[in-house]
């Protein structure tokens, strides 16, 4: 099991992401040892759904977007979720972590729906990557190389399709922190 003592992870995400696309990076992250903390628009606990309509749990939340230092932090993920990616690639703090991320060359995750994010940050041309294949059309009208990929690392950033994809993804996580 990798070793990511001393990682700092920071998840950014708004009410119904997709569940397993936080809890899984979260849970597995934390047990190789990084500190994880979520991030949202609010401090009220954010909920999840399941298949993006049942809802499931509520996830606490630590602190707001524009608490998050990028500069402080290993690695930044963004879990899908239809609602959760529609509300989250408009707002503009949101967009400016996934630009600062990208800018320090720290490790940006994307899962899903999430990649919405990057095209409208407009950080999505020239980079290969994956998401659900329904954002493909959007993701290449942004410039991205879209290819469909259980995992695609183009430098720092991380991207998979869905909740199918998590042990790639969060392997894909923990390979790049270590290294």
């Amino acid at each position: 099991m990798p070793d990511l003592n001393g990682k700092k992870v920071a998840i950014i995400a708004t009410s119904h992401f997709e569940e397993a696309e936080l809890v899984t990076p979260r849970d597995e992250l934390a047990k190789m040892g990084a500190e994880v903390k979520v991030y949202s628009t609010s401090t009220d606990p954010i909920q999840a759904v399941e298949g993006d309509t049942e809802p499931t749990q509520k996830v606490p939340v630590d602190g707001v977007f524009t608490d998050l230092d990028v500069d402080s932090v290993d690695a930044v993920v963004v879990p899908g979720g239809t609602v959760n990616a529609d509300t989250i690639r408009t707002d503009e703090d949101a967009q400016e972590i996934v630009r600062q991320a990208l800018e320090l060359d720290k490790v940006l995750a994307i899962i899903c729906h999430g990649p919405w994010l990057l095209a409208s940050a407009d950080v999505a041309r020239g980079k290969r990557l994956t998401s659900f294949p329904s954002l493909s059309v959007d993701l290449r009208n942004a410039g991205a190389e879209w290819v469909d990929e259980e995992v695609v690392v183009d430098g720092s950033l991380i991207t998979s399709r869905n909740p199918d994809d998590l042990p790639a993804f969060v392997e894909a996580i923990a390979e790049a922190l270590e290294a």
